[in-house]
């Protein structure tokens, strides 16, 4: 069984006045990033994490910034809905949760008792899917989470102040899920992508399209900041240019072979990555090609989440050199 994830895997770093990242350098599976915005006593925190025990091991090191958020937090911003940056919002004292509509639609449609159930089922399972799954979430205990919905939604943009700190709420998806949001802080120069930036990470794309993920990084890049991905080391524009390059790349490789006939395994294992073949997590290129063929019209793709896993475990048990059962 994969270890558990600790407090010990994540550390509290300052990337400009007043704005703190909770930061899991190795952004793997669930291992996700958060943030926190602070001026005067007024606070912020963007997304929490995928269990409780990781939800409360980033309180507690906020709080030594700032020992008010222990009992009130005036505002959780979810970026997505993707458990690992919401299934901690019952944790945060707040009255006040935003997030955009979709994203509110969205979160409550995989419980985390159906991840606590899967893991359950696969954890003695010796099969490329049993140990990719465990792999992918066997460190987590996502037992006894209750899910926090959004408070309040919005649709394409809003605007919100903490203190006089400034922060734009752009909404950028369908692309990673249905309802990706970003935070821009213009007066700090930083911006909160949420799963739209996996850097140094091989992203997943649950919804698509790909355009509209290639336009978000476009926007991104714009504000030339100080760049927080959802999973991987902070980054700066640099980090977004690379991920629209990451995702062109895919999209034309992909595009040459569903014309050509190919089937969605056959062509996620004939593309090359060129620079991105040494992030993490290659195997959820399948999934994307997955996606990107189901965008160009495919019937002729992988549709429950299960067969996806089993084909990414596949192709993680290969790459890993692990005996195949």
């Amino acid at each position: 069984m994969e270890r558990s994830k600790t407090s010990e895997d994540f550390s509290l770093v300052q990337v400009a006045e007043g704005i703190h990242v909770w930061l899991a350098p190795n952004g793997s599976w669930g291992m996700s990033n958060a943030g926190l915005i602070l001026d005067g006593r007024e606070s912020m925190i963007v997304d929490t994490m995928f269990d409780l025990h990781l939800t409360r091991s980033m309180l507690d090191a906020m709080a030594t910034v700032e020992p008010q958020l222990q009992h009130h937090v005036d505002v959780l911003i979810n970026t997505h809905a993707n458990g690992d940056h919401c299934h901690g919002n019952e944790l945060v004292p707040t009255g006040r949760i935003i997030a955009s509509e979709e994203t509110s639609a969205e979160m409550d449609e995989l419980p985390p008792s159906v991840l606590s159930a899967m893991v359950e089922r696969f954890k003695e399972d010796p099969s490329s899917l049993g140990r990719y799954i465990q792999h992918a979430f066997g460190g987590f205990d996502f037992s006894n989470i209750t899910m926090r919905l959004p408070t309040e939604t919005f649709t394409n943009e809003m605007l919100l102040t903490v203190g006089d700190i400034e922060i734009r709420l752009y909404e950028v998806g369908p692309a990673h899920t249905r309802g990706d949001v970003i935070a821009y802080i213009p007066s700090r120069n930083v911006v909160f992508t949420g799963d739209i930036l996996f850097n140094l990470e091989t992203p997943i794309m649950w919804s698509g399209p790909v355009g509209n993920w290639i336009d978000a990084c476009d926007r991104i890049a714009s504000f030339d900041a100080i760049t927080v991905p959802g999973h991987g080391p902070v980054t700066d524009r640099a980090g977004a240019l690379e991920m629209r390059n990451f995702w062109v790349l895919l999209r034309d490789q992909t595009k040459e072979r569903f014309d050509a006939g190919m089937g969605v395994l056959d062509a996620a294992r004939d593309i090359d990555l060129g620079p991105y073949s040494g992030w993490g997590g290659t195997e959820r290129v399948f999934l994307n090609v997955n996606s990107l063929y189901r965008e160009f019209g495919s019937e002729q793709v992988v549709q429950d989440v299960m067969g996806l896993f089993a084909e990414m475990g596949a192709i993680w048990t290969l790459e890993n050199d692990l005996p195949a059962n």
